[in-house]
């Protein structure tokens, strides 16, 4: 199936369609509830964090993923182990997608030593490769190249595993994006570069507009120039995401060509958690993407197709408020990292250097 989208600026996509295997992927109610709850998961521990860093226990920066959570649930739903995911600092969402325990996680924000990497990352760095995660990234695109480098790497070895390498719009005019764009074309040409580049294009790159930052606003179509297909998808629409994460994902696994995907989605909450004043936009853009918000719109489907009722919608949230403070409470009462920690992980081997005289 390929499509075509265009985001109409109001919190909507027109999307045109034309399929060439017959319809979209099977989803039962029982798996849409799942994602659902995954989908909670993230929105109320991304709510958490905002608490956590204007109480002065998150240091270092924060960015949240809300209004965004139909992307990578959709795209993370076709993760298969052994693949590699890599994205940039908007990361805890896929973090907790594949799997990694959100009380670490937390930590790890909190700067303890229960973190996912001991407290030395925040935010920005998350890293968990046994759940295939290979980090989060604050340096803008520079992940593009190492993300492209995975994906040689595992059809060097072999193997069918891909890389989903998440950007965002703002990455794109970076010169890092180009030259890995440039190299994943030039070695997909032989079957070499399984990588499915997912544009998380919530219309921002900090406080600029896309349309204030390119002439060419169609960034899927910015990968013609390196010889990639792509197309676009509703990234507010859990469904949509799901039908083409799943077929591209196999299409990459196949033929070892990269592909692009460029979800329209919309950070429905400030660039960063410091960002309290957004002069950049108005609150009525902001209120009709609210109208398109990813979760509400699969609770609207979940109810007008009789998987849950108002009641269950509103104990799976409980549910997940209450973990969530759990969550919370472990790492606020966690250790901070021990002072040996400085210096370890900073070297391979067995050899590292101690910090003694």
């Amino acid at each position: 199936m390929s499509a075509e989208s265009e985001n109409k600026g109001d919190g909507g996509v027109e999307t045109r369609e034309e399929s060439r295997n017959g319809g979209a992927v099977a989803t039962n109610g029982e798996h849409l509830v799942d994602l659902y709850k995954k989908m909670i998961l993230v929105r109320t521990f991304e709510e958490a964090c905002q608490r956590g860093f204007r109480q002065g226990k998150i240091g270092g920066y924060l960015h949240v993923y809300i209004g965004q959570e139909a992307v990578a649930t959709g795209f993370l739903d076709a993760y298969k182990e052994g693949d590699a995911v890599i994205t940039a600092y908007r990361d805890h969402p896929h973090a907790l997608l594949l799997g990694s325990d959100p009380k670490n996680v937390m930590a790890e924000l909190y700067g303890k030593g229960t973190g996912i990497v001991k407290g030395k990352g925040g935010s920005m760095h998350l890293f968990d490769v046994k759940k295939g995660l290979y980090g989060g990234y604050g340096i803008v695109g520079g992940h593009i190249p190492l993300g492209v480098g995975f994906a040689y790497a595992m059809r060097y070895q072999e193997t069918d595993h891909i890389c989903q390498l998440y950007l965002g719009d703002g990455a794109m005019s970076n010169g890092a994006f180009h030259e890995a764009a440039n190299i994943s074309g030039l070695w997909g040409k032989d079957g070499m570069n399984p990588c499915l580049f997912i544009i998380e294009n919530n219309q921002y790159g900090m406080g600029t507009s896309v349309e204030r930052t390119t002439a060419m606003t169609d960034l899927a179509a910015k990968f013609d120039a390196y010889g990639i297909e792509h197309e676009k998808v509703d990234g507010m629409d859990l469904e949509a995401v799901l039908e083409a994460a799943h077929r591209t994902t196999e299409q990459v696994r196949e033929t070892g060509k990269p592909y692009v995907v460029e979800a329209l989605t919309y950070r429905t909450a400030p660039h960063g958690a410091g960002d309290f004043f957004e002069k950049y936009r108005t609150k009525d853009e902001v209120k009709k993407w609210r109208e398109r918000d990813p979760i509400g719109l699969l609770e609207h489907k979940l109810l007008e197709r009789d998987e849950l009722d108002e009641d269950k919608l509103e104990e799976i949230k409980s549910e997940m408020k209450e973990t969530i403070q759990e969550v919370s409470k472990f790492a606020d009462e966690s250790e901070e990292p021990a002072m040996e920690e400085l210096y370890s992980d900073v070297y391979s081997g067995s050899d590292e250097y101690m910090g003694e005289e």
